[in-house]
């Protein structure tokens, strides 16, 4: 990416916003620029079918928003991602701006791909946690499986896999992952 760095050499979302429209996704963490190759079939209908029942549960029941990407999540000053999936809960959604999220959502959800898979279990992992998401889910389409992350502490804790996905960030929603797969 062909654009001015700050004085720290760490690019801010002023500089973020010059990226190419070149097909791929581009995030800052840690002022750093990653580029990833759009999204396969089998990632957005999985992608889709998270969302579909997260917005049925979440947004039409006037509990919060649910997006989906491609959508700026300017976590800090040096961290810019576009998560798969973004919910922000009552009064986080203040975080909302003409043309990003700016702050911690609620949850943050990350569907893997062959491209992807150590950027998004490592990486973006990492730069969660230390942002504080309450709660991180890495989706498997591949193995037909969700781990979902809870911030305990300041650490990452993963619960133990089920059929049915209860965010701990709300109560009464339900994600049935036989819809999903």
């Amino acid at each position: 990416m062909n654009a001015p760095r700050t004085r720290s050499g760490k690019l801010t979302y002023k500089e973020y916003r010059h990226a190419p429209s070149d097909g791929y996704r581009h995030e800052v963490i840690d002022g750093e620029v990653y580029m990833n190759p759009a999204p396969s079939p089998r990632h957005q209908t999985v992608s889709r079918r998270l969302q579909f029942q997260l917005y049925g549960q979440i947004e039409l029941k006037g509990l919060g928003l649910v997006f989906d990407a491609p959508i700026d999540v300017e976590l800090a000053r040096h961290d810019i991602v576009q998560p798969d999936i973004v919910v922000l809960i009552g009064p986080n959604e203040k975080l909302v701006t003409a043309t990003r999220i700016r702050g911690v959502p609620d949850l943050v959800v990350e569907i893997l791909s062959p491209s992807n898979r150590d950027y998004d279990v490592d990486l973006k992992k990492k730069m969660y946690q230390r942002v504080r998401v309450p709660e991180y889910w890495v989706v498997d389409p591949e193995a037909c499986r969700v781990t979902q992350f809870v911030l305990r502490r300041g650490k990452y804790v993963a619960k133990r896999p089920t059929r049915l996905l209860r965010p701990t960030v709300i109560e009464g929603v339900v994600v049935r992952l036989e819809e999903v797969w």
